[in-house]
């Protein structure tokens, strides 16, 4: 058990049978009235972010999230197949489950599973990924000015925004939470 005033940002703790997780906290002590703990959280299966305030003398029970390294291996219809990569165990994902930014995610890659006693709520794949391009519009010579952006499929099949001088065939480095170009991969 843990108090609303042991709270830290990314704390997680059951409340009304969800999980939440601290995003922010700020203790405030009013001139007048008793202390309270103001706390902004969001439910870690649906996303939902809500703000309320809390007796600090409030008790929750502590939720202990499980992330695991695991590998996607395929997908077979809306069915995604991970492998943990300590038991070699194999486990089905559902499409539902997986976030919007795991269309970045190719086979073979490993991403972290969230799970709440046993049960799997999210996906999260690694922050950067370089992927190559598969499809876009020819650059033209000499046009290489930055800021128009034109879309590229990339080899996952998702659409990205990228500069106009870049190449089909060119590898590319995108941040996985915001579906952004970030650069040339080095390689």
């Amino acid at each position: 058990m843990m108090t609303a005033g042991e709270f830290r940002n990314g704390v997680t703790f059951e409340m009304d049978g969800q999980v939440q997780q601290v995003i922010e906290f700020q203790h405030v002590k009013p001139g007048k009235g008793a202390a309270f703990v103001r706390v902004k959280m969001k439910n870690v299966v649906t996303g939902a972010v809500t703000e309320t305030s809390f007796n600090p003398t409030a008790k929750f029970e502590e939720a202990f999230v499980e992330r695991r390294e695991m590998q996607y291996l395929y997908n077979e219809g809306d069915l995604y197949y991970f492998m943990d990569n300590e038991t070699y165990e194999q486990i089905p994902i559902s499409k539902d489950t997986l976030g919007d930014d795991f269309r970045f995610v190719k086979e073979n890659e490993n991403v972290k599973v969230l799970s709440y006693k046993g049960s799997v709520f999210a996906v999260e794949p690694p922050l950067f990924v370089e992927l190559e391009i598969t499809e876009t519009e020819p650059g033209v010579k000499g046009n290489t000015a930055t800021n128009v952006l034109k879309p590229a499929t990339v080899e996952t099949g998702a659409v990205v925004k990228v500069p106009i001088f870049i190449e089909q065939g060119e590898r590319i480095q995108i941040d996985t939470r915001t579906g952004e170009y970030l650069g040339r991969s080095k390689k």
